[in-house]
């Protein structure tokens, strides 16, 4: 059985939701291009960029960034040299092992992802005009199948509050023991800063 088989497709209801969020990971693609073709990049090296501004130094090395993206390190490794010889970025050698490094943006690195990271604005744009309890429904679908596909190892690296050392649960309710707070299904991140692994 396949979700492509448009036989199949539109005589089952789980065939089309697959074969939807299939046509929604193409919208990203097609509007991340967009950006990386106005900076002579590309994709990767945008998402790179991205995640280096938005977290913190030690997930910046080339093994998280390998996990992260589920690539290779030599993979990894050839878009951190294109992206320090365009003088995006810097790296800052670790002193307890030369080996090892972290990436920083430069100050122009820091202009081209102000200028890209709004590649997911049209999907932003439809999401805001949408009913609240709406967005309710999907965020917790979509939080649940993340969470389920990393339980499958199909994402590998997940900083979900789920997977994390600071959430309990109890009784269907959620709490962080770090931030000292009750979490409701819209407080749940699927990408924290404070994450530490459970």
């Amino acid at each position: 059985m396949s979700v492509f088989n448009l036989n199949e497709q539109n005589a089952n209801l789980d065939n089309k939701i697959v074969a939807g969020l299939e046509r929604l990971s193409q919208v990203f693609r097609i509007l991340l291009w967009e950006k990386a073709k106005e900076h002579s990049l590309s994709p990767i090296q945008i998402q790179l960029l991205i995640f280096i501004r938005h977290h913190r130094a030690d997930r910046t090395t080339v093994s998280y960034l390998a996990k992260e993206f589920n690539l290779t390190k030599p993979t990894i490794s050839d878009a951190i040299k294109i992206l320090e010889q365009k003088k995006l970025i810097e790296k800052f050698t670790d002193h307890s092992d030369t080996r090892s490094y972290t990436i920083q943006l430069t100050e122009t690195g820091d202009k081209v992802v102000s200028e890209t990271e709004n590649f997911t604005n049209p999907l932003t744009e439809i999401i805001a005009r949408s009913d609240q309890d709406d967005k309710l429904v999907l965020w917790e679908n979509i939080s649940g199948y993340i969470r389920l596909l990393n339980k499958l190892e199909v994402i590998s690296v997940q900083r979900t509050c789920f997977n994390c050392r600071y959430f309990s649960s109890h009784n269907g309710k959620h709490f962080c023991n770090l931030l000292n707070l009750k979490l409701s299904s819209e407080d749940i991140r699927i990408d924290c800063g404070e994450f530490e692994n459970a």
